[in-house]
Formats: structure tokens, sequence, C-alpha cells
């Protein structure tokens, strides 16, 4: 039987010393086999220390996403979690979920994501361990075009569960960046089905930058940082999960019911890029310079240029000089 690399990294979870061969026995299967799997963790980023006669540790206790942990710090609120040792994106397993009928509040969380998607067909990257990457499903009555501001009002939520955490100073990059000192720490990707009427579905994939290693940060073609790096005390995994639901319940249920309006002055405070000269690039070769001066009520940017405001609903941003 092929050995779960997820299975080794249990037993190795603790960072308490242990010999290859006494591995080997537990796992039913041999010490080559084990040397192997922790090659490949390794290569997926852990810290692994060895001790030439007596086995192997790992650097630092590896905190596994506990369903039970989750569930204890959200009390009666009810959402149904799934959370998985691999998969390839949390976003494209909970959208087929959806459309085979998965209710409102379906979450899956994945300790790593062999084909983690971000926005504009980017690949998300984050190491095992690295990172928190889920995906949660949120019904609406409205169609498509009534989610206008879905991702920003996502980011707000975001941006409170960091900050009841006491993770301040991040702000917000539209459409769906989370940034701190100008690197990035989260993404936000939203994904839509349904019809053009209604009712619709949303997933909302988010990932935060937890403790990023430096060949994960060498392998990001952008400046990124963490929460190790931008916090006092990095919160636990499973505490972060739930601090971010918590929060992410209570702004889509205002969204559900009013739209991102009443949420846009608060996102606004956080707006990364409020007043400063920027591009934005549509793609096809297209760019459209200009300050941005804000959002409207629908989430659209509204980008100040010589000819006036101008209202832009995709794109992506990126500052001048000036």
């Amino acid at each position: 039987m092929q050995l779960n690399r997820f299975d080794l990294l249990r037993l190795l979870a603790d960072a308490n010393l242990r010999s290859g061969p006494a591995l080997a026995r537990e796992l039913g299967t041999s010490p080559a086999a084990i040397r192997l799997a922790l090659r490949e963790l390794e290569e997926l980023g852990l810290d692994l220390r060895r001790q030439p006669g007596r086995g192997y540790r790992l650097a630092e206790v590896y905190e596994f996403l506990d369903p039970a942990a989750v569930r204890a710090q959200l009390g009666a609120r009810d959402f149904q979690l799934e959370l998985l040792d691999t998969c390839a994106s949390t976003n494209t397993l909970l959208l087929a979920r959806a459309r085979g009928g998965a209710p409102l509040g379906s979450v899956i969380a994945c300790e790593l994501q062999s084909a983690g998607r971000g926005r504009r067909g980017n690949r998300w990257q984050s190491g095992l361990g690295g990172g928190l990457t889920f995906s949660l499903l949120w019904r609406f009555r409205q169609g498509a075009a009534g989610l206008g501001g879905l991702s920003l009002a996502a980011g707000v939520a975001v941006v409170r569960a960091l900050a009841s955490l006491d993770i301040e100073d991040v702000q917000l990059k539209w459409p769906n960046d989370l940034l701190h000192a100008g690197r990035k720490l989260g993404g936000i990707l939203i994904e839509l089905q349904g019809d053009a009427a209604g009712p619709s579905a949303a997933v909302i994939g988010i990932g935060i930058n937890v403790r990023l290693r430096s060949a994960m940060r060498d392998a990001i073609a952008q400046p990124v940082t963490d929460l190790a790096t931008i916090a006092t005390q990095v919160p636990p995994r499973n505490r972060l999960l739930a601090a971010l639901l918590i929060e992410l319940e209570q702004v889509l249920e205002q969204f559900a019911a009013h739209g991102f309006a009443p949420l846009r002055e608060e996102w606004m405070t956080r707006h990364a890029h409020q007043g400063r000269l920027v591009t934005l690039s549509s793609g096809e070769g297209r760019s459209m310079a200009g300050r941005a001066v804000g959002v409207a009520e629908d989430g659209a940017l509204l980008l100040e240029t010589d000819g006036g405001v101008e209202r832009c609903v995709n794109g992506e941003l990126s500052l001048r000089a000036g």
C-alpha cells in the first residue's frame, strides 16, 4: 500500500524526534518509503531536521486543520465544514458541490492545493502549512447582475476578522487583494453560477499567507508578506478560519439584504490606492491611467481621468510614479 505522506506528517506534527524504523513500523511500510516521503514533505515547504542515528523531527509544531477545533469557536453557527488534506482547488470542488445542491454555508478548506487558482487565471501559491486556503458557498435570491461589489464586501469581512485577532493596518486593493505595507497578504476569488435573474450561488475562495517560507516567497512573482511577519502573535489556523467565517456570515447576510452600499464607506477607509495615480490594465494590451478616487455603490472602481470620472468594473490595478 502506498504511503500517505499526510499520515506521516501527523506522526511528526508534534515536532518530537522519531526514528525512521519506528515511523516505518507504525505506518506499516519500509524505511526507504519513509525517507522518500520525508523528501516530498520538504519539497512542499516543511522544515525538517535530521539527527544522524536518532531520527527526524519538524522544526516547529504543525497545526492541522481540525473540524472540532473550528466548530468549538463557531458556536451555534450553521456551517457545513469539510477539511481536506489535499485537493486540486477548493473553489472547483465547491462549485461542483453547489451544482449538486450543497447548502448555503458549505465550506471546504484544504491543507494543500495542487491547482489553486487566483484571479485572471493566476495560480495561487501556498506551501504546506504556509497559509490558510478555503472556499465558502453562499446562495442569493438575486442573479449575478445584482451581486456587484461582492468581492469587496468579502474583503471587508476579512479585514474585520483579522482586526478581531489584533492584526491591524491591512488594506484592500480593488477588487480582491489584501495588502499590508504594499505587499500581498492574501486574495479573494469569487465564482458565480445560476440564472441571470436569480437565484444564484457564489463560491468565495480566500487565501491568506500565514507563514511563508523563503522558497515559497521566491516562487511568487510579486512582493508578499504573511501573518508571521506582521502580527505580534500568529493566530492558530483553526482560530483564523473560525474568525473569518463568523465575519463573512455577518457581512454576506447584510450584502444579501442591502447590497454593497452599506459597506462602501468602510471599504474606502481601507482602500490601498485611494487618491493615488494608477494604471488599470484590462487585458489585450488595453489600459487606462488616472487617479483612484473611490468605488461606487455597486463596487465599480471610480477612476478620475482627463475626460472625467470613469466607472471600471474589471481590470488589474498598478501604481504609477508621481
